[in-house]
């Protein structure tokens, strides 16, 4: 964060606190005041100012409405139709509780399991709000990957099939001249953080008229790697614009940030030691050695192709080795990773998602938010790096209730590491059976 944001915030907080001013929200799509950066910032405090939520960070919930069915919410007739269509047929528990207030135009911030529903969540409620005869930007969407950013889109576009709205992607990779088109007319933008900031500042994404930003994979976007870009489009945007955050974890230092700039948020969160990892039945493999590790996943390869694997690896070089190993052994197998060209990614994702490409090797890029339905087991061939990312991990098995598997490769040095994740998630991972094939 720079100085030059953190005196501003100073300067507006200690204002803010001298005048009491508290902006009203309008939980309608009006245009509403684009503001300057400074007025933008002038949202940063306002909970601190007004009594804020102080360090009570770990709430969960301060919201009691919920609805038993779509039809509850009482949404557009085409959005409905749209949701059935979809395959839906009753909303998660997520969906009960986080829909209704975001359509009422609330700050939300919202943390449900992988595979529960959540980019539904927030879609929903989008299409609900858009004003479908004003053909300007009114709802932009962040997330942390390409290849989560153009799943959101198509999200968007089949629940919003019945509707006359325009989604657009604009990730890095694709050609600028695609995205000059496609944002002449788009209500809803998708993008990724380094994309969207580079189109505000070349002037083709015009920010006027938004009024609903959607941070995905929450807690990644308000890490180091994405704040300041992330602050940046804050900035850029209306006062009055909604904010809501989305993410299967939500560590403190990420909602105490989001106490700087979001304005009395609904919170649905899961305390620490309340998630869960129901449904996906874990597993480890003491390999004892690294170079083990090759040999221990050739043996487990008629297992994986019964079904679909995804085979996470820390690093885009263990990636390309674990790659060229199998495929030394005659194995077939996919890979995917940062530094492959966008049209790479997508050929790849394509092939996996129709189950021509059965086992996928990759770094966290996929840890988070992708969904293949088929997916039933993810080796961890390392350790996450980061214990929040076991849970992004293993949840792209058993995805909506479905059963699921993980297996995790250690070696005697990675014991402790193994134990540590069991503790912090309160969970029991046991040493893998030898009838594999049963767990299917």
């Amino acid at each position: 964060m720079s100085d030059t944001y953190n005196s501003r915030v100073a300067e507006k907080s200690s204002t803010q606190q001298l005048s009491g001013s508290n902006s009203p929200r309008d939980s309608s799509l009006g245009p509403g005041d684009r503001g300057s950066d400074d007025q933008r910032v002038d949202r940063q405090y306002v909970n601190d100012a007004n009594g804020g939520t102080g360090g009570d960070v770990i709430e969960t919930t301060n919201w009691t409405d919920t609805v038993d069915t779509f039809d509850d919410l009482k949404v557009k007739e085409n959005l409905l139709r749209g949701i059935y269509a979809y395959g839906f047929e009753n909303p998660s528990a997520i969906q009960q509780r986080a829909i209704l207030p975001a359509i009422k135009g609330k700050d939300v911030i919202a943390q449900a399991q992988s595979g529960t529903g959540k980019t539904a969540t927030f879609a929903i409620s989008i299409l609900e709000r858009i004003n479908e005869t004003e053909r300007t930007t009114q709802a932009l969407v962040m997330a942390p990957t390409r290849e989560l950013a153009l799943q959101i889109e198509k999200v968007i576009n089949a629940l919003g099939d019945y509707l006359h709205v325009s989604v657009a992607a604009c990730v890095g990779g694709a050609g600028l001249d695609r995205d000059r088109v496609n944002l002449q007319d788009a209500q809803i933008i998708v993008g990724t953080p380094g994309r969207v900031n580079d189109l505000i500042g070349r002037g083709l994404l015009v920010t006027d008229r938004i009024q609903i930003l959607v941070l995905d994979e929450a807690d990644e976007m308000l890490s180091k790697g994405f704040k300041d870009q992330i602050i940046t489009v804050l900035k850029k945007i209306s006062e009055s614009a909604q904010i809501i955050l989305m993410s299967a974890t939500m560590p403190p230092d990420a909602l105490e940030l989001s106490q700087k700039f979001m304005q009395k948020p609904v919170r649905i969160l899961v305390k620490k030691e309340e998630l869960t990892l129901d449904g996906i039945r874990q597993f480890f493999v003491n390999c004892d050695r690294e170079d083990y590790k090759i040999d221990t996943l050739c043996d487990l390869y008629e297992t994986m192709t019964i079904t679909q694997a995804v085979i996470f690896c820390n690093t885009k070089r263990k990636v390309i080795f674990v790659q060229d190993k199998m495929a030394e052994q005659n194995h077939t197998v996919s890979a995917i990773h940062g530094d492959m060209a966008q049209r790479e990614r997508e050929v790849i994702m394509s092939e996996f998602r129709t189950g021509s490409s059965r086992v996928l090797i990759s770094t966290d890029l996929l840890a988070r938010g992708i969904d293949v339905q088929q997916v039933s087991l993810v080796i961890n061939f390392d350790l996450p790096a980061k214990r929040e990312n076991y849970i992004h991990r293993i949840g792209r098995s058993g995805r909506f209730g479905r059963k699921g598997v993980a297996i995790n490769f250690i070696t005697m040095q990675d014991i402790r590491s193994m134990q540590e994740l069991e503790d912090f998630y309160h969970t029991k991972i046991e040493e893998l059976p030898k009838n594999v094939a049963d767990l299917f």
